[in-house]
């Protein structure tokens, strides 16, 4: 009687955040350990559909690298990366078309799909949905490597009016009609931006952005965490999830997170429950 107790308990500290986010959107960078574990991307699906059950809008962005990595030296190719970028030439571009697009894409759908949930396959390049430019960096061509110039959510909310979960691959398309591979952490903060979603997370394989002691640091403002890039306490893999916040709360997001997808149920603490998980960047 006590466990059941327990769980009546969950349930109703999960009601008045139910309450607050039903109807609203949450765009949701999938990637990471939740990504390649079989247990994890089971979990995963299953907190998506729930979400979606009690009436919240989920949109999935999700990344590929290391599927895009394994793919490439299968086919004797050796990926390289200038400043964490890849080196995407028209060969890779098509291996990244055929993993994200394909592959990685249409795996996160049938996923949701067979355990009851309704999702959908899209690209960045869809109905435009992405524009893009090339990046550019001094001394160094990336080749086929953009970032988002502006998003078009048409065919998203399109897709979301029909009651359906978009999954979308971090693709766009530029002025020269050329494809280009973008950042997955980008993208989802430029889609979550389009959409004025209420919530931007970013999944992770750290517990959130840390101090120099090593102790999580649960909730930042933009402005702490501008300082925080200047100190070098954000470095490295964690300077595109933080820009990606910043693209977001700029759009109107009204907040975003940085958590850590090897947590089961990681989605299901974060929007569920008093405490939540991970690091949360606000505007002020």
């Amino acid at each position: 009687m006590e466990k059941l107790i327990e769980k009546a308990n969950i349930l109703i500290e999960a009601l008045p955040y139910i309450k607050k986010f039903s109807g609203k959107t949450i765009v949701i960078k999938y990637g990471g350990s939740a990504m390649t574990d079989k247990g994890l991307k089971e979990k995963f699906a299953l907190d998506v559909i729930l979400m979606k059950y009690v009436g919240i809008n989920p949109v999935i962005v999700h990344g590929g690298g290391p599927q895009i990595g394994k793919t490439m030296e299968k086919m004797g190719k050796k990926p390289v990366f200038v400043h964490g970028q890849r080196i995407t030439d028209k060969e890779t571009m098509d291996i990244v078309e055929i993993v994200l697009g394909e592959k990685v894409n249409k795996e996160i759908v049938s996923f949701i799909n067979k355990h009851g949930g309704r999702a959908v396959g899209l690209t960045g390049k869809d109905a435009g949905m992405i524009k893009a430019k090339k990046i550019k960096l001094k001394g160094s061509d990336l080749g086929f490597v953009g970032e988002v110039k502006s998003v078009d959510a048409t065919v998203i909310l399109s897709v979301m009016e029909q009651g359906f979960i978009p999954v979308i691959a971090p693709m766009g398309i530029g002025d020269d009609s050329q494809t280009y591979n973008i950042n997955a952490d980008s993208a989802a903060g430029a889609i979550a931006g389009a959409l004025k979603a209420e919530k931007l997370l970013l999944l992770t394989d750290v517990k959130g952005i840390l101090d120099k002691k090593g102790k999580l640091l649960s909730t930042l403002s933009k402005k702490e965490a501008e300082s925080l890039i200047k100190k070098n306490v954000i470095v490295s893999g964690m300077l595109p999830k933080v820009a990606s916040c910043f693209t977001a709360l700029k759009g109107g997001v009204k907040k975003t997170h940085i958590i850590d997808g090897r947590v089961p149920h990681a989605l299901l603490l974060e929007i569920f429950t008093d405490k939540g998980v991970g690091t949360e960047i606000v505007k002020a």
